[in-house]
């Protein structure tokens, strides 16, 4: 279970609030971010981290508003080890970009809801 999952539970989950996807292990990341097929953000957290916390609203707001066109996954540092190292987790929160399985960028720190609606914009405009 995720933070994620714990601050919004399954009842928000039925008010029509999209959780981001919990990536436990080197697998689930294969399945959810780099066989994704199209644009996918993976959010990285710590327990321990306030601006985590604090971003955690904004990625469920985030994920909810852009449902349908970006994936949301997300990763805690007390998860695998060898996954957290072979993406290069230096520090949380840190959000990683994907398009097609690819890496775009990844941008450490908090952000606020508008930097999602601004990156989905820029990054996957709406087609025509």
């Amino acid at each position: 279970m995720g933070i994620l999952d714990k601050l919004f539970g399954a009842r928000e989950r039925e008010r029509e609030r999209v959780v981001p996807d919990h990536v436990g292990t080197l697998e689930d990341f294969e399945r959810v971010v780099k066989q994704a097929g199209g644009p996918a953000v993976l959010y990285v957290w710590g327990d321990a981290c306030g601006p985590c916390k604090r971003m955690s609203h904004e990625v469920v707001a985030a994920a909810t508003k852009h449902a349908g066109r970006v994936r949301f996954a997300e990763l805690s540092t007390s998860g695998d080890r060898a996954l957290l190292a072979a993406l290069e987790i230096r520090a949380t929160p840190t959000l990683i970009v994907y398009d097609a399985g690819e890496e775009l960028g990844r941008q450490t720190g908090f952000r606020p809801a508008s930097w999602f609606d601004e990156m989905v914009a820029a990054e996957f405009p709406e087609p025509g």
